[in-house]
């Protein structure tokens, strides 16, 4: 195809124009979330998902993304570059127009993008909004144009400075300083999100390059995310520090009533459901109407097979749409031109139009598979029955938690030393490791708004562990009694009921050493798998006490990692005083009395406090499954990647 031909479709007057970008440097978070660490990479998305959308539309097929050496990002793919030519009704380039203008752009024209990605839908106006510099630089029609930003103000017209036999477009950005809170962006975090949009979009070349650091030769890392299996391999990836029943994965691709669906599934050993559902390459963790086609399609197949296969007969148990997603791993995608995003953090699908066709795709899919695969269409129903079988066991002792958690005469746990508030949002309670330290904790806390809850030792690992054995374990049974929530409804056995939660902010306080953080993980698995909408809505947060005290005569201040005990021990030998400088290193909490604990850990005035956020729900999931799973490979090679970051006490 002639390049003038290729990008008459794709012109000056494609580019549409809603309103203007003035309230974007006011209210930032509005537009990408939040102005810390989510929003920092939130402008790295904005910008490649623009290069994805030309993919979409069959004219791209490779992205390059740099993390520079000054933390600049630069982001260049090879699509058809950004329209330059006048724009009738804004008498501008159309170019500048799409960098300066809210709400412009070739995915508001129906003609140009049948369906775009990004959450917001913000585009690269809001980048460089909230970039101190931004350069564009486009080759399109021959031609190589530029134009450069501060602020998002243009800094000169739209020129040309030469030619170019290739195109695409290529943006370079710095975030403002005086917005964002972090500056420093995370390699894996933005890896993560490259590695899914490969797996969505099948065929992309996407390329990772961090400028920042060399190796030993002297070579940047770099990292290539290409998939040519898309789905299947997503869902393999994610299952892959597990134990799968089926000798591969399911997959379906097609279009329903217009709307292209794509669903990869498999099933394996766990007893948890994992299914990652995306709008327009958006993970749609919240759900929505794609999602219960998914599951009503999957369910009323299955039900219908293993009723008419006889399977059932001689069980005597009823099945219910919970059983047929236990060890149950599926990610699903599907394309929507005006997607309606409900839901606190915009992340639920709203249209009803999208359910019938995912559902029709998915009772296809599984039919086809059933018949032509008469064996493991066995294992799949006997999985659903030994499920069903847990899933009564787990209501019995799930109906025990939730008698114990009637917040009536004496229904709290005997352990829990509760505060005098009784505003969850002013009240936090505390998980700490152990009845010593727990007991410190008491004495230390300020008894208005903080609640303590001591924890016995290491809890179950729920990652391993049936249903019902997890509610039958007597910590966790306390931890769900004291937060007050319930769990179970009608639709699902495992959904959460926060309604009379306690507490919206629940601090885990662990050991500063190995057990310590082994004690962590597995609280964190817990919340992660059976109270996500904790996590979700911001509630879950780690304690950070100090590691050392470092004192000279009557004088002792905290560090909390080794290079703070190193500055605070050099300042204080240059004192002047003889006395020599001792430190002390806190090995456990109830080393320290509660004063100490108090000033260091539990008051907010001084405290460091980390809150758990979920940034990408698929990368959590195969860390936690590879961190408490079986298998033990991929853990060890885990560990050996990240031994720099750890601690290890001898």
């Amino acid at each position: 195809m002639s390049e003038e031909n290729k990008n008459q479709d794709y012109a000056a007057d494609n580019i549409q124009v809603l309103e203007g970008l003035e309230a974007v440097r006011k209210r930032p978070a509005m537009y990408i979330g939040d102005i810390g660490m989510k929003g920092l990479h939130h402008l790295v998305y904005e910008v490649v998902d623009n290069s994805i959308d030309e993919a979409l539309a069959g004219h791209c097929d490779a992205i390059q993304v740099f993390i520079n050496e000054d933390n600049s990002i630069t982001v260049n793919d090879n699509g058809r570059g950004i329209p330059t030519g006048m724009h009738a009704k804004e008498k501008r380039s159309a170019l500048e127009v799409v960098m300066t203008v809210l709400h412009a752009g070739g995915k508001f024209d129906k003609d140009t993008y049948k369906v775009s990605g990004g959450l917001h839908g913000v585009g690269v106006s809001c980048v460089n909004a909230l970039s101190k510099d931004l350069k564009v630089t486009v080759r399109r029609e021959g031609k190589l144009f530029e134009q450069e930003y501060k602020i998002g103000k243009p800094q000169y017209d739209v020129r040309e400075i030469g030619t170019s036999d290739i195109t695409g477009t290529e943006v370079t950005f710095m975030p403002d300083d005086t917005i964002f809170e972090e500056l420093v962006y995370n390699y894996d975090t933005l890896a993560a999100r490259m590695r899914e949009l490969a797996f969505l979009n099948k065929g992309i070349k996407i390329n990772l390059t961090d400028l920042r650091e060399t190796d030993d030769e002297g070579k940047h890392f770099t990292e290539l995310f290409h998939s040519e299996r898309g789905l299947r391999e997503f869902a393999e990836y994610i299952d892959r520090n597990r134990e799968s029943l089926l000798s591969e994965v399911v997959y379906f691709e097609g279009e329903k009533d217009g709307i292209p669906v794509e669903v990869a599934l498999t099933y394996n050993t766990s007893y948890s459901e994992n299914i990652q559902a995306y709008v327009n390459n958006i993970n749609t963790y919240e759900g929505g109407t794609h999602l219960s086609g998914f599951r009503r399609g999957l369910t009323n197949t299955l039900k219908k097979y293993a009723t008419d296969s006889g399977m059932l007969a001689k069980e005597k148990v009823e099945i219910e749409g919970d059983d047929f997603r236990e060890g149950l791993t599926a990610v699903v995608s599907v394309k929507v031109q005006e997607p309606q995003f409900e839901g606190q953090t915009k992340t639920k699908l709203g249209n009803r139009e999208v359910s019938a066709p995912v559902s029709q795709s998915v009772s296809e899919m599984l039919t086809n598979y059933l018949e032509e695969h008469p064996n493991e269409a066995r294992v799949i129903v006997q999985k659903v029955v030994l499920a069903a079988k847990a899933r009564q066991a787990a209501r019995k002792a799930r109906e025990m938690v939730q008698r114990k958690s009637v917040l009536t005469g004496g229904g709290l746990p005997g352990k829990l030393a509760d505060c005098s508030s009784k505003d969850p949002a002013e009240s936090e309670i505390y998980l700490v490791e152990g009845d010593s330290a727990g007991g410190t904790a008491k004495q230390g806390r300020d008894r208005f708004f903080q609640a303590i809850m001591p924890l016995r030792g290491k809890i179950l690992n729920v990652e391993k562990a049936m249903q019902h054995k997890i509610f039958e374990n007597e910590e966790i049974k306390n931890i769900y009694t004291a937060l007050g929530v319930r769990v179970g409804t009608e639709e699902d056995s495992k959904a959460l009921n926060m309604e009379k939660l306690r507490y919206h902010k629940v601090i885990i306080m662990c050991d500063a050493d190995v057990d310590g953080s082994h004690i962590e993980t597995l609280i964190l698995t817990f919340f992660f798998r059976y109270m996500k909408e904790m996590v979700e809505k911001g509630y879950i947060y780690i304690a950070t006490p100090p590691l050392y005290q470092v004192k000279k005569g009557a004088k002792s201040q905290y560090a909390w990692d080794d290079d703070q005990r190193d500055i605070l021990i050099q300042q204080m030998k240059g004192a002047g005083s003889e006395s020599s400088v001792g430190v002390q290193r806190y090995k456990g909490l109830g080393e320290m009395n509660a004063d100490q604990l108090w000033d260091t850990t539990m008051n907010p005035e001084f405290r460091t406090l980390r809150q758990v956020t979920i940034e990408n729900v698929a990368e959590c999931d195969q860390v936690f499954s590879m961190l408490m799973g079986d298998e033990v490979p991929p853990r060890r090679e885990f560990i050996e990647k990240n031994a720099k970051y750890a601690k290890i006490d001898i």
